[in-house]
């Protein structure tokens, strides 16, 4: 959900705010009926003491865009890259740098189901956390919904060679990212397009997150590998 950054200073209005309340209503819910694909959104996360006051909050700030909520709710040593980048300071930085994305990339984690790791921690989105067995994650995609067409032409009009389903794709060729389309290849060998906007890398953005001393709190928001 893509909402208008606010302030403390301006408070959401009453349009977001019900927008917000939806959201952390989602997140308390009863999971729904699973979408079919091996990587649709599952949610394992219900039993995990915490985690569910947690990912309101998260949803909250998400959808409000309020960077001082979600700071609070980062780890102070927060990892943010694999080169060193971490800390909320830091996060503050890149939350209000268009160049992350970061409130977009949070605003679909959000949506990805959860998966509890054996620590007692959690893992967004569910997928992340799953075993993708030999295939090459770095260069693989999740084709996120049901019934995806996969294109003979990178086009909105070209013939469907097959419906995708929540499922990993390899990417071929080079990723542009200003694209429309991005030509993959399926699992059983076809090759065709699907649009950019159905995409999501594997190695894409996660977010880790655990209990400290009782309070809850993600310790990881990266991307990469």
């Amino acid at each position: 959900m893509v909402l208008a950054a606010c302030s403390q200073e301006n408070a959401p209005s009453e349009a977001i705010s019900k927008a917000a309340d939806k959201v952390v209503e989602q997140v308390q819910a009863p999971p729904p009926k699973l979408a079919k694909g091996p990587y649709a959104p599952r949610d394992e996360c219900g039993d995990v003491k915490g985690a569910a006051e947690f990912r309101a909050a998260l949803a909250r700030a998400v959808s409000t865009r309020d960077t001082d909520a979600l700071i609070a709710l980062a780890a102070k040593d927060v990892e943010l890259d694999f080169g060193g980048g971490s800390g909320t300071a830091e996060l503050r930085k890149r939350l209000a740098d268009p160049t992350y994305d970061l409130w977009d990339e949070l605003a679909t984690l959000v949506t990805l189901g959860c998966a509890k790791s054996e620590v007692g921690g959690i893992t967004l989105p569910w997928y992340f956390a799953q075993d993708f067995g030999e295939l090459d994650v770095l260069n693989s995609i999740i084709v996120m919904g049901e019934d995806v067409p996969l294109r003979e032409t990178a086009d909105a009009s070209g013939k469907v060679i097959a419906p995708i389903s929540w499922d990993a794709v390899t990417l071929v060729g080079s990723f542009k990212p200003d694209a429309a389309f991005h030509q993959v290849k399926t699992s059983d060998g076809k090759v065709g397009f699907i649009e950019a906007d159905k995409l999501r890398p594997i190695a894409g953005y996660r977010l880790l997150a655990s209990s400290r001393d009782g309070k809850w709190s993600f310790t990881t928001l990266i991307a990469g590998d």
